[in-house]
């Protein structure tokens, strides 16, 4: 029996990509604003990769169960809410005054955020047939490519004119528009069957996502054997470890983790989690470059960044007729060799090159990542059962949002290290060596102050070469993920379903594809 597609999927697809972009805006207005804050606030490194994982890590850890209540209560309703507590993180981020207080607003915003990601994916698979879903995940996933390039040009102009503070009040017109277009065009879905929340199990995904994180951001400062770092990972480890024990048990899980026995959803998840992990943290990274380094203004920076966001855009439009062709494991594994060649090329920057080489890499990293990721998350959305859509997304933007927030503790600790050792700060008074070690930046600060342009060259020296390293562990990275891809993702093109029936549960004997 053949279902009516519903009239109102592409105006609710409109709803969708307004919520999205609001989450796309705010990734990288903040990114380009953190060498701002830096001098402003007096936020080291440390202090700049917890305002960045304050909010990925309650992100990553609240999805699960915000899919779920998104399923049980309605997808429509939980959304706005979403929404609403990201306006209202927003507003506390603008009142603040020291590193703190906006790591808090940050985390509220990465509370709201995290039902808005997994509720926006999970209403596709209602709305559109597999001859559609490609084409209404490729519009999600440009409105949250779109909203990066605008987040560092209209934060950089904001910045040059107002005070830091205006990168979050710039969220709030965003925000009201998303919750009206919701309100107004996205019809309520829900399924009152979804396992409820269980909160002994959020508490360990919180936790333990939390001590993972802290552990990775604090060792580069404090060393891996401190007697802070090494027991917090531990402890990391344990609750995780608990949690998977304790899902295991339940008879309805909050994390579906049988989805992750279907070959198709989980190496479409592995390489949309590696490929966030260099994402989020190359944009951790690169502003600061373009900015301290290279010594562009905030919008500057944000401009400069356009090749990348170019290229993700450009991709968007170009990966389906490819995945049509070929299928999705050649294009994905191909998308994360460019990568690859993308990222270590960039390590190659060497501190007197110009913006030219980067641009050139920036471009290339761009299609590649547009290339490796959409075709992978179309592929684990489709391997969802319609009935578990929620937890499924919930469960794979948890994953690839867990990759970003490592990212940027790795690849932020990575650099951290390679910096503080290189840099040179001999005969400086103690407290001006810290707050140099602290961040290019405040380096850059302190040779101001004390008139000292080879303390200024040492940190742009410094942080390049810290750059350079980071760069290599996302090739690195890379390369594993096309590996995997290309050795384990299902190659067989997905079965020509009738348009507008009902997707089934596969048989448990089609589980593993």
């Amino acid at each position: 029996m053949t279902a009516t597609p519903d009239p109102r999927r592409w105006w609710a697809l409109g709803a969708l990509v307004a919520s999205m972009l609001v989450l796309g805006f705010d990734m990288t207005i903040l990114n380009v604003a953190l060498p701002t804050m830096a001098a402003e606030l007096g936020a080291d490194t440390g202090d700049q990769q917890w305002i960045v994982d304050g909010y990925t890590v309650v992100f990553a850890a609240s999805m699960l169960p915000a899919g779920l209540l998104g399923d049980r209560w309605g997808r429509r309703r939980m959304l706005v809410a979403g929404l609403g507590v990201f306006l209202a993180g927003s507003v506390l981020g603008a009142l603040v005054g020291s590193p703190g207080p906006v790591v808090a607003a940050r985390t509220v915003m990465g509370l709201g955020a995290a039902f808005v990601m997994p509720l926006a994916l999970s209403v596709l698979p209602s709305l559109f047939g597999p001859e559609e879903r490609s084409k209404a995940v490729g519009a999600v996933t440009a409105a949250m490519a779109l909203g990066m390039p605008l987040g560092p040009i209209i934060g950089g102009t904001l910045l040059d004119h107002f005070w830091w503070g205006s990168i979050f009040v710039v969220n709030v017109p965003l925000v009201v528009l998303g919750i009206a277009a919701c309100l107004f065009l996205l019809p309520e879905t829900s399924d009152p069957a979804t396992p409820r929340v269980d909160p002994p199990s959020t508490v360990l995904a919180v936790a333990g996502l939390g001590a993972l994180v802290f552990g990775i951001i604090e060792a580069p400062r404090r060393g891996w054997g401190d007697p802070l770092v090494l027991p917090t990972l531990f402890a990391s480890v344990a609750l995780l470890t608990g949690l998977v024990l304790r899902e295991r048990r339940l008879e309805r899980p909050m994390l579906d983790l049988g989805l992750l026995r279907r070959r198709n959803f989980l190496w479409n998840a592995v390489a949309a989690t590696l490929v966030t992990f260099i994402l989020t943290g190359l944009l951790f990274v690169l502003p600061q470059y373009l900015q301290a380094v290279l010594g562009n203004d905030a919008l500057g920076t944000g401009v400069r960044l356009l090749p990348l966001m170019g290229g993700l855009l450009v991709a968007a439009r170009g990966s389906a007729p490819l995945v049509a062709r070929f299928g999705p494991r050649p294009v994905v594994t191909a998308g994360l060799l460019l990568l690859t060649a993308a990222a270590a090329l960039g390590s190659r920057t060497g501190v007197h090159d110009g913006y030219g080489t980067t641009a050139l890499w920036l471009s290339v990293t761009g299609f590649a990542f547009g290339f490796a990721m959409i075709p992978a998350m179309d592929a684990a959305l489709g391997a969802l059962p319609r009935e578990r859509a929620g937890s499924g997304s919930g469960l794979l933007m948890t994953l690839r949002q867990t990759g970003g927030a490592i990212g940027v503790a790795v690849l932020g600790g990575v650099l951290a290290g390679a910096y503080t050792a290189r840099l040179d700060t001999t005969g400086l008074p103690a407290a001006a060596a810290d707050t140099a070690a602290g961040s290019v930046g405040a380096a850059h600060a302190v040779a101001a102050a004390l008139g000292d342009p080879a303390l200024a060259a040492s940190a742009d020296a410094a942080y390049v070469h810290g750059m350079d390293v980071a760069l290599l562990v996302c090739a690195a990275a890379s390369l594993a993920a096309a590996v995997l891809t290309a050795l384990f993702l299902p190659d067989a093109r997905a079965a020509k379903e009738v348009p507008g029936a009902p997707r089934m549960a596969p048989s448990p004997a089609d589980a593993g594809q």
